[in-house]
């Protein structure tokens, strides 16, 4: 069975990208959910353990919250999403962008989020065909979509996400998928330690904290998946696109000199750049400095 559909999407690339297409709005209805419920989840499971170190017992929040139940609602009015009401991208612009039952406009964080991981899964099936290496780097994807999503909200990179994907690579690493085994271990240990020197060389200057922690250790994931060499670029374009982006927001006058911007967001398109177009990305950066 798995060799026939393998042969299939091989046979028929427009029946495999349709397929990756589908499997990617899917995914991304699912990471709407895990944006909006994870930091919550977080959330509540600190307040839990403050509350067990200070000997109290915690109050009014006994409903099950996790990434399955309850199900989805409508914040305005609690009326329940129903199955037809959440197919993906679908059901957003059927409904008008609004609840079905009082009509409040909802965000369009949702058809944005399941489209753009739609896209985002059939750039990785062309790149890396019917492979192993497509398996992976779907993973990967997805989980820097959440991540860059709950960072960007709540200016946090979840543990829960970046450091399975630091384990991930070093796994893949094992049976050499994209690197070798030594190459994805100091790349990890290059990715931490890079961000933190500078964390630390910052904050003994100003006195503040530049970035947070999460960043070094998202750095250390890609540091395990494309070894140490490719850092470099992930940093400078990393750099660059956040410097793009802080700037035109202050022209724009949509933030603030002093405004903490989240930083992973920019990582995580940097390492996916760096994972799909590594070897043009470095050719850019040779020719940009006369190398």
């Amino acid at each position: 069975m798995f060799d026939a559909t393998i042969a299939l999407f091989l046979q028929q690339p427009a029946f495999y990208y349709a397929i990756l297409f589908i499997l990617g709005a899917l995914v991304g209805s699912f990471l709407n959910v895990v944006i909006y419920r994870l930091p919550v989840m977080m959330e509540r499971e600190w307040r839990s353990d403050c509350l067990e170190f200070l000997e109290q017992s915690a109050e009014g929040e006994s409903e099950t919250f996790n990434l399955v139940v309850p199900r989805s609602r409508c914040g305005n009015c609690g009326h329940r999403i129903t199955a037809l009401e959440n197919i993906p991208i679908v059901s957003f612009l059927v409904l008008g962008g609004k609840c079905s039952s009082c009509k409040t406009r909802l965000s369009v964080q949702y058809p944005l989020v399941e489209a753009f991981t739609a896209i985002i899964t059939v750039a990785v099936g062309w790149h890396f065909g019917v492979s192993l290496q497509t398996a992976a780097a779907l993973l990967l994807s997805w989980s820097l979509i959440a991540a860059s999503g709950i960072d960007i909200g709540h200016k946090l990179l979840p543990d829960s996400i970046t450091l399975p994907l630091l384990w991930l690579g070093l796994l893949l690493a094992l049976f050499n998928v994209y690197i070798p085994l030594e190459d994805a271990v100091i790349g990890a240990m290059a990715g931490y330690l890079s961000l933190w020197s500078v964390f630390i060389l910052f904050k003994v200057v100003t006195g503040k904290e530049g970035m947070g922690h999460g960043d070094f250790k998202l750095l250390a994931a890609f540091g395990a998946w494309l070894g140490w060499k490719p850092l470099l670029i992930v940093i400078l374009t990393s750099s660059v696109v956040g410097a793009v982006v802080g700037i035109s927001m202050i022209l724009l006058k949509r933030s603030e000199r002093g405004t903490q911007i989240p930083f992973g967001p920019y990582i995580a398109a940097a390492g996916w750049m760096t994972l799909i177009w590594g070897t043009q990305l470095s050719q850019f950066y040779f020719s940009l400095f006369g190398l």
